[in-house]
């Protein structure tokens, strides 16, 4: 059994793993200022960015959902992984070669199962793919020929070949250490009466990678007349491979798609093949499902999908009734997008293998830049469905229609589409086409619930929200005399929380220059979750002061929150005076006047000093 893996390697995982790197393979960041980075949370679903990363520091942290940690934490969230076999992953991600205490150096075939089903699955898409090369193959080199495909793009995508026979790749996998066990949890055999059997026999295979490309399953398309088996066949559910959250291409095509604010949903492999390479390198697949909300969240991710970003998604179906179904039922999804939505349909029913087969790569590129909006495609779609020569028939339109028009968010673009909706049903009547919409707008949405309204934050608060960034994230900048602050000097329950955390770290004074050190002291002397979040957070959080400025900043944020104490003190006194009696109680009246006097005169000063930011 392993040992526990060696601090000094665990830092070193730490160390060779930019956490920024690593998270930007699962999801896109963009510049969010003060070294910060900002996308979309992969842990929850959300329409605007508030997932934050601070590569100083190598910490991330969700203002959504509270998710935070660094690069381990964040391995071991999206990969569903315990601790230890999240530093493998790192490692052998960095090319480090893990040492254990107990036992000394164990190699990658005594990691956790997710990694051993990986390393199953990265030998089986190289067994494929020798075996592609070989006589067996014809029929299978032929398929790719035939679809203008060449051998160097078949080891692009890693296209190989599944031998017809019962136990090739079991034979070559267990000979390799995996266990029958392993192979039929991870799909890639199953259980015979004899033993495990291979799941795809004289297939031509894709290996279907992760985002961050490793292998988790393969699509299989069928080559001989003497099987009996589906046209395509994929790998079932598994530990790895949830075919609702897959994409094919999008190890390819991620960067493409973030760089470009665009993403191609296409319908097969070859689809993908033949866009990538005519030019559309953002062209991604389902495997085996429709597209659905998963893939969604998938593609918003490297999008950047949100309010101010303008993307765009064009989804390509076959021109026929199945392809006009399949574009509809995406615009079901429509609204879960923020970026533009749309639709490039063949007229001649050409899928862009076929067509980039046809009539080149140029084709492909057209067909993706005549794309049309999804909006208008499905409101065409609907209203071709009626005998517009009546008004029996445009009135059933319109009533068809008008949801689709309703259901639009932009209101602007709910307007344009009402008009065209008037001119294609030809009524030349903008007002009353507008007003049955807004009645089915209004069926549908119901009763208008009122606003609410966001809760003042107290400026107190915010103060003390500040000042604690800069103790976790600059605390050379305040030292001692942040450390002198009453405790009673906050008031908000997580600032109590984390203030004690910083005091039983030591106290700023003790923090040194900061960094990634003084967090990991502060991690270790939050004793609860709650505790540790508020640390997490509290290193990613944003301060509000340029960087030249800060100092100036931490000096304002320490005179705002004496300023504040001053304040309370200052109140107390005067409670007390209003309950003396002037003439009977003198002397006591006159020592607190002054002590209100000298206050008030202190509160004077930190005023001045807390304006200096």
């Amino acid at each position: 059994m392993a040992g526990r893996i060696r601090d000094v390697d665990i830092a070193l995982v730490r160390e060779r793993s930019p956490i920024a790197d690593v998270i930007g393979e699962h999801i896109q960041l963009r510049n969010a200022g003060g070294g910060n980075l900002k996308g979309l949370c992969p842990f929850h679903d959300e329409k605007s960015p508030s997932f934050n990363v601070t590569p100083e520091r190598g910490m991330y942290f969700c203002f959504g959902c509270s998710e935070g940690g660094d690069v381990i934490t964040f391995v071991e969230k999206i990969e569903h992984l315990g601790f230890g076999e999240a530093v493998e992953r790192l490692a052998q991600r960095a090319g480090i070669q893990l040492q254990y205490e107990q036992g000394g150096y164990v190699p990658r075939r005594d990691h956790g199962e997710r990694a051993r089903l990986v390393e199953a699955h990265k030998a089986a898409a190289e067994f494929y793919a020798a075996k592609l090369l070989g006589p067996d193959a014809s029929a299978g080199r032929r398929f790719l020929s035939e679809r203008g495909f060449e051998r160097a793009d078949a080891e692009t995508f890693g296209v190989g070949y599944a031998p017809a026979e019962w136990e090739a790749l079991s034979r070559h996998l267990m000979g390799r250490g995996f266990t029958a066990e392993e192979l039929i949890k991870g799909g890639l055999v199953k259980e015979g009466r004899r033993g495990p059997i291979d799941r795809f026999r004289g297939r031509l295979i894709w290996p279907i990678r992760d985002a961050t490309g490793d292998v988790i399953g393969f699509g299989a398309r069928k080559l001989l007349d003497s099987d009996d088996g589906p046209k395509y066949l994929n790998t079932p559910e598994s530990p790895l491979y949830k075919k609702s959250q897959v994409l094919y291409g999008i190890d390819l095509a991620k960067r493409e798609i973030s760089k470009r604010a665009q993403a191609v949903i296409v319908e097969g492999y070859t689809d993908v093949m033949a866009c990538h390479l005519a030019g559309v390198p953002t062209a991604v697949a389902t495997c085996g499902t429709s597209f659905g909300e998963e893939h969604i969240k998938i593609l918003r991710r490297f999008l950047l999908d949100q309010a101010e970003f303008r993307g765009e998604v064009i989804f390509t179906f076959d021109g026929d009734a199945a392809g006009q179904k399949a574009a509809l039922r995406a615009f079901a999804d429509e609204q879960k997008f923020v970026t533009q939505t749309y639709v490039a349909v063949q007229a001649d029913g050409l899928d862009p293998c076929d067509l980039r087969v046809k009539q080149g790569d140029a084709a492909v590129r057209d067909l993706i830049a005549s794309r049309e909006p999804l909006f208008q495609f499905a409101l065409r779609n609907t209203i071709a469905r009626y005998d517009l020569r009546s008004n029996e028939g445009k009135i059933a339109a319109l009533d068809a229609a008008a949801p689709i028009v309703a259901a639009i968010k932009d209101v602007g673009l709910r307007k344009r589409y009402a008009i065209d909706l008037d001119r294609w049903l030809g009524f030349m009547d903008e007002r009353f086409v507008m007003q049955r919409i807004a009645e089915v707008g209004g069926a549908q949405r119901g009763r208008p619930q009122q606003a609410r309204r966001a809760a003042p934050v107290d400026p107190g608060v915010r103060v003390e929200a500040e000042l604690l960034k800069l103790a976790v994230q600059r605390p050379a900048l305040l030292g001692p005399r942040f450390d002198a602050l009453d405790p009673q000097a906050f008031t908000a329950p997580d600032h109590v929380t984390l203030h004690q955390v910083i005091a039983a770290a030591g106290g700023t004074a003790a923090a040194g220059v900061g960094g990634r050190e003084w967090v990991d002291r502060l991690l270790e002397h939050a004793h609860d979750e709650v505790a540790r979040v508020l640390v997490t957070r509290f290193a990613v959080e944003a301060i509000q002061a340029d960087s030249h400025a800060e100092e100036r900043y931490g000096a304002a944020m320490l005179a705002a929150i004496e300023a504040i104490a001053v304040d309370r003190a200052i109140a107390q006194v005067k409670s007390r005076i209003q309950r003396l009696n002037p003439v009977d109680e003198q002397q006591e009246y006159n020592r607190l006047f002054g002590e209100l006097v000298a206050l008030e005169q202190q509160r004077r000063v930190l005023r001045d000093r807390a304006a200096g930011s």
